[in-house]
C-alpha cells in the first residue's frame, strides 16, 4: 500500500532463512533482490491497473518504491522461465504477520499462483511462530474480499483512509 497506508514493520522482515527455490506447478519462488525492483514495479502496475477507475485513485502498491520495499520487507517473487509472474510482500507489525501485498500478472491469473503465494506466506508465518496472518484491501476490491473470505480470512476491522475504507482480514492458522 502507499506509505501512508502501509503499517510500519515492528520487528522488521520475518526471520526466515533463505531457502532453495520451491516449485508450485511451473513456478519457482525466490527472495527478491534489488535488481528485481523494476520488474516487480512493472508487475504490480499491471496487476493493479484495472482498479484505478473503479476506486478512483491509484492503488497504493502502484506508488511504492520497490527498491525500498525489497530492502525493508520480505519480498518473494514467483518466476516462470525468466519472467516474474507474481510477488508477495511480507512484514511483521504490531498486529502480527502481515501479507502487505500479493500480486499476480494478469496473464498468470487463474492458475493457482496467488493461492501458492498465500500458502507460502502462511508457511513462513507458522515457521516464525505466528498463529495467524492478516492483510488488508480496499473496500471496492470486492473480488479480493470474496476470495479471501472463501479461503478462510475473516474481516476484523475497517479503517478510514482518504475517503474510503481499508478492510482488514485475518486468517487463523491450524
Amino acid at each position: 500500500m502507499r506509505e501512508d497506508a502501509r503499517p510500519a514493520p515492528a520487528g522488521g522482515t520475518p526471520a526466515v532463512p533463505n531457502q532453495a527455490p520451491k516449485q508450485a506447478g511451473s513456478y519457482s519462488f525466490r527472495r527478491a533482490g534489488r535488481s528485481d525492483a523494476p520488474a516487480v514495479a512493472a508487475l504490480v502496475d499491471e496487476a493493479y491497473r484495472h482498479y484505478v477507475q473503479r476506486i478512483g485513485i491509484t492503488p497504493g502498491p502502484m506508488t511504492d518504491d520497490y527498491q525500498q520495499v525489497i530492502r525493508d520487507y520480505r519480498v518473494t517473487v514467483a518466476e516462470q522461465g525468466a519472467a516474474i509472474a507474481g510477488v508477495i510482500v511480507l512484514s511483521i507489525t504490531e498486529e502480527g504477520f502481515l501479507i502487505d501485498n500479493v500480486a499476480v500478472h494478469p496473464t498468470h491469473r487463474g492458475r493457482g499462483l496467488g493461492r501458492a503465494l498465500l500458502d507460502l506466506a502462511e508457511a513462513e508465518a507458522r515457521r516464525g511462530g505466528f498463529d495467524s496472518v492478516y492483510l488488508y484491501t480496499h473496500e471496492k476490491m470486492t473480488e479480493n474480499l470474496a476470495l479471501y473470505s472463501k479461503i478462510g480470512y475473516a474481516e476484523y476491522d475497517r479503517r478510514p483512509r482518504d475517503g474510503f475504507s481499508l478492510v482488514y482480514l485475518r486468517k487463523h492458522l491450524a
